[in-house]
């Protein structure tokens, strides 16, 4: 991920049971290509070591003022001075409050008050600590001093308690991170995205389906708004949980999904099909669970809405659209029949069936193809950096 290559990230690390989901925030940013530099409280060494961190990270971990002068006298000002961005995950209530009010008596609090890059801030504590109006009061401090609020999640803690104050997965922490490096691009756009399966209901435990994912049309999603447009997601089932700021619809079937997107096409600037759409489904719905009997059943299906096509039929000038085709065989022949055949600008295409491409894959192989006949092989990558590669392609679009 190139937006987050060779940027020292500052890792600020406090006394929480969260602290173990930190490494794993840690491998997400190195995986990206960034440098991590951790900075712990003392409680913070109760839960997860230094010498994890600095055996993962490759660097000394700042966990005292007063440790190592020789070596680094003015550590809280050279690593603030150097730093692209800081994080502070798990951020305990104690850590907030300092912060909010400006004091620094211990490493990391007078790391961050040196700081003048972004910085983010990740709450993770028992729920009525996490709800208390002090905590509040300090957390819309923090914002209004152009902190990034990376708000908890909700669920059982580790106190048994129930309700908000979990700390944010890593992986969505790692997104609001890479947010802060992302280009602009995209302000003032308005992009639908469609992703995962369709399931076409035989009866009502039965249904017609695909084995998508649905991850890179999250992916598409996650990048679109982090480059600052309004993303509209319809998406068939999927375990993928997106960020706030993206409009999730739900579906189940390809009609559904049909009329979630016409809803939304005439005011878009940018629609993405990703989903793997159902193209038939069961012309009869059984009103019960067909029970096991004869040896062999026929079933007759029907044609689904072709959203791609009635798209192409309402698309206004300037409006771009982006379809997918996932293919067995003669990508190619397949892929440029269904640009041509659905007045497509561009489709990206990809062969199902190996483990590095396609279906529940984390990597994709893609080759787009553009109306003006030119065509383009992508290198294998992940999901989310062939997300860039694919918007970074489709904003040039506009201008062609």
């Amino acid at each position: 991920m190139e937006f987050l290559s060779n940027k020292r990230i500052i890792l600020g690390v406090t006394g929480g049971i969260a602290c173990y989901k930190s490494v794993e925030l840690m491998r997400h940013l190195q995986r990206a290509g960034a440098e991590v530099y951790v900075a712990m409280t003392r409680n913070a060494g109760w839960f997860v070591g230094p010498v994890t961190f600095e055996a993962i990270s490759g660097h000394p971990v700042f966990l005292d003022m007063f440790e190592s002068k020789r070596e680094e006298p003015m550590r809280h000002i050279s690593w603030a001075e150097n730093a692209d961005a800081a994080v502070i995950a798990p951020a305990t209530g104690n850590i907030i409050g300092k912060l909010a009010n400006g004091i620094a008596d211990d490493a990391l609090s007078t790391l961050m008050l040196a700081v003048t890059a972004p910085k983010l801030i990740c709450p993770a504590m028992n729920t009525h600590m996490y709800e208390n109006r002090a905590v509040q009061r300090n957390l819309e401090q923090l914002e209004a001093d152009g902190y990034i609020i990376v708000e908890p999640s909700a669920g059982e803690l580790a106190c048994k308690a129930v309700g908000p104050g979990r700390l944010a997965d890593p992986e969505r922490i790692y997104s609001q991170i890479l947010d802060v490096f992302l280009p602009n691009d995209y302000f003032g756009k308005k992009v639908v995205v469609t992703a995962g399966p369709t399931r076409e209901p035989m009866d009502p435990v039965r249904f017609i389906s695909n084995p998508s994912s649905g991850k890179m049309g999250y992916a598409l999603a996650r990048a679109a708004a982090g480059r600052g447009a309004h993303v509209i997601l319809v998406s068939g089932p999927t375990e993928i949980v997106l960020p706030d700021r993206i409009h999730h619809v739900r579906v189940q079937t390809a009609q559904e999904m049909a009329e979630a997107v016409f809803a939304e096409a005439d005011s878009a600037d940018m629609i993405i099909k990703v989903a793997a759409v159902s193209d038939y489904r069961p012309v009869e719905v059984a009103r019960h669970k067909v029970k096991k009997g004869k040896e062999r059943i026929t079933l007759e299906l029907e044609k689904t809405t072709d959203i791609l096509a009635a798209l192409a039929e309402r698309k206004r000038a300037g409006q771009i659209l982006v379809g997918f085709a996932a293919e067995t065989r003669d990508l190619e022949e397949n892929a440029t029949l269904k640009l041509a055949a659905k007045k497509l600008d561009m489709i990206a295409a990809n062969l199902i069936g190996g483990a590095d491409s396609g279906f529940r894959a984390e990597t994709n192989h893609i080759r787009l193809f553009y109306k003006d006949g030119k065509s383009e092989q992508l290198p294998l990558m992940d999901k989310e950096a062939a997300a860039h590669v694919l918007l970074d392609r489709i904003i040039t679009l506009e201008t062609a």
